[in-house]
């Protein structure tokens, strides 16, 4: 019998490699690079641990090379998302039941290959298949996706060290089971590290999981499934299938045995998946677990004592690194009149000086946007602007779609708090400014609260600092990671726990131990020692 007391403390986080020319991270990387850009896969779904092909058939393209084919993936229908159902249930018993230490101990393995053995083959999966520049593709799909592995197994620690007191002749304990069936994972393209945790983060608290990956992400995906299953992860707890979201959603919300669903994407998406699971509520045996971080609109917002040369960066490398195509990404501003052209002039150097193109050059700053149909809706905002009576260009505004998908790093400048682009969600390289009149701060502020309807991310740049304070304050529901004089993206696993509410999410932060308390079902168990055998009360007798 095992008797040892596991204590997972807390790790470092995983170091950022440079790529420096001539190192040998940056050697690995570009011959990996160089290997899959000439080589086609073909990826099946795993189902169970087995290989399965459909033959009806999508491609993984570059976003910046959109004719050239990384892969051919097949796609999941119906009969095979209950597959997935089934060898998920299948393994759920011996899973669930496995020692905990276990489980952490096959996390870590994986923790362990990504940051070593395929530190190359994941980043530069992820560079090919999703544009990422080699420092965007080294700070998700090997650092937070390490981070995320290792610190979970630190938390989950924590969380099964939380035990009730004893009290005389009773001995009092919790056990937190996994939840009663099996956990529905659909993740988005624009990280790797989050495609892995909202199924591994489940998995590690004793649950199995269906992954529906992005289509635009299956490479990197793929390679992540391979990886899972060196470690030791027994087959059909994690099961893979890329596909329609239509045809997999129908199965996995019909299904008797959805115990929760672990989301990033859009909140349209969001919304959707918890209708359908209000409607079939009476159908499942627990209610399911609902956890989604969703959409977002995110704000910089600069007092007049700001120092410019900060929120120039800021608003710079917030808004376009990655081509704006996170959750996080900067994509309002509201900046007095009296610091506005300092702060123009300075991101006009910037994006002067960026160059934008494939990631296979390290010189390129801008990649490619996703896909054509990203590409298109970026640019129906932007043509919007070019004709807008209260809004105008002022920085970038070209795009092009001919080899890849790339659009211009933008700035629309707009005299309307309510215009059309500071509002709406883009996902892509586009900041919309309102310049607002310095003596006007106070109504400033009430409109970054309330005219969007997101609460994901947002900072104030301020040198005054008890005005600093009163925005942080006035705008306390308005994001759920807030920053002060940085700006308003780059969440560390473990340091800045990350999600927002209102339309954007369940705010059960990813990064920190709240999330991983929604995949476990407490169960308090009570044993008294010597059990009493009169029914009178002491006074009675």
């Amino acid at each position: 019998m095992n008797n040892q007391i596991y204590s997972f403390p807390l790790p470092q986080n995983e170091p950022v490699k440079g790529y420096l020319k001539g190192s040998a991270e940056r050697i690995a990387l570009e011959a990996e690079l160089e290997r899959q850009s000439k080589i086609e896969i073909e990826v099946p779904l795993i189902i169970g641990g087995k290989e399965i092909r459909t033959g009806n058939t999508g491609k993984v393209v570059m976003p910046h090379n959109h004719k050239h084919v990384l892969a051919t993936y097949h796609k999941a229908g119906e009969k095979e998302v209950q597959m997935a159902i089934d060898a998920a249930m299948e393994a759920r018993k011996v899973w669930s039941e496995t020692p905990w230490t276990t489980r952490a101990a096959i996390i870590l393995k994986i923790a362990d290959l990504v940051a070593g053995k395929y530190r190359a083959l994941v980043n530069a999966s992820t560079m090919l298949g999703q544009s990422k520049n080699i420092f965007q593709a080294e700070i998700d799909s090997a650092c937070e996706l390490v981070d995320f592995l290792r610190y979970n197994c630190a938390f989950a620690s924590q969380i099964y060290s939380i035990q009730p007191k004893s009290a005389y002749g009773q001995i009092n304990s919790t056990e937190y089971r996994p939840l009663e069936g099996f956990v529905f994972a659909l993740s988005p393209f624009n990280f790797t590290s989050i495609a892995s945790n909202l199924s591994m983060t489940p998995v590690l608290m004793g649950n199995v999981a269906v992954w529906k990956p992005s289509t635009t992400a299956i490479l990197s995906n793929y390679y992540l499934m391979k990886i899972y299953k060196e470690a030791g992860l027994p087959d059909g707890v994690v099961n893979f299938i890329p596909g329609s979201g239509a045809t997999i959603g129908k199965v996995i919300m019909a299904s008797k045995d959805l115990a929760g669903i672990h989301f990033t994407g859009s909140s349209a998406t969001f919304n959707t998946l918890w209708t359908q699971v209000g409607d079939n509520i009476a159908n499942y045996k627990t209610y399911p677990r609902l956890v989604g971080e969703t959409g977002g609109k995110d704000f910089i917002f600069v007092h007049p004592s700001a120092d410019v040369k900060a929120v120039v960066h800021a608003a710079f490398t917030g808004a376009f690194e990655f081509q704006g195509q996170k959750c996080s990404a900067a994509s309002r501003m509201y900046a007095p009149k009296s610091l506005w052209p300092s702060i123009l002039e300075g991101i006009k150097a910037f994006a002067a000086e960026v160059k934008m193109g494939d990631v296979a050059d390290p010189m390129n700053f801008i990649n490619a946007v996703i896909d054509e149909t990203s590409f298109d809706n970026i640019a129906s905002y932007i043509e919007y602007a070019k004709s807008a009576s209260d809004a105008k260009i002022v920085v970038g505004g070209g795009y092009d779609k001919s080899v890849g998908y790339f659009v211009q790093p933008t700035v629309i400048e707009t005299t309307n708090p309510q215009f059309k682009s500071i509002k709406e969600e883009i996902f892509g390289p586009v900041l919309t400014v309102y310049v607002y009149d310095d003596d006007k701060l106070e109504e400033t502020v009430r409109f970054c609260d309330e005219t969007s309807p997101y609460g994901l991310t947002g900072s104030v740049f301020g040198q005054d600092r008890l005005a600093v304070e009163k925005i942080t304050s006035d705008l306390r529901y308005a994001a759920g990671n807030f920053y002060v004089n940085d700006r308003p993206t780059g969440a560390v696993v473990g340091m800045q726990p990350f999600g927002g509410s209102r339309a954007s999410g369940t705010n059960d932060k990813a990064g920190g131990p709240f999330n991983l308390i929604r995949w476990v079902l407490p169960r308090v168990i009570k044993e008294t020692l010597v059990p009493p055998t009169d029914y009178r009360y002491g006074y009675m007798k």
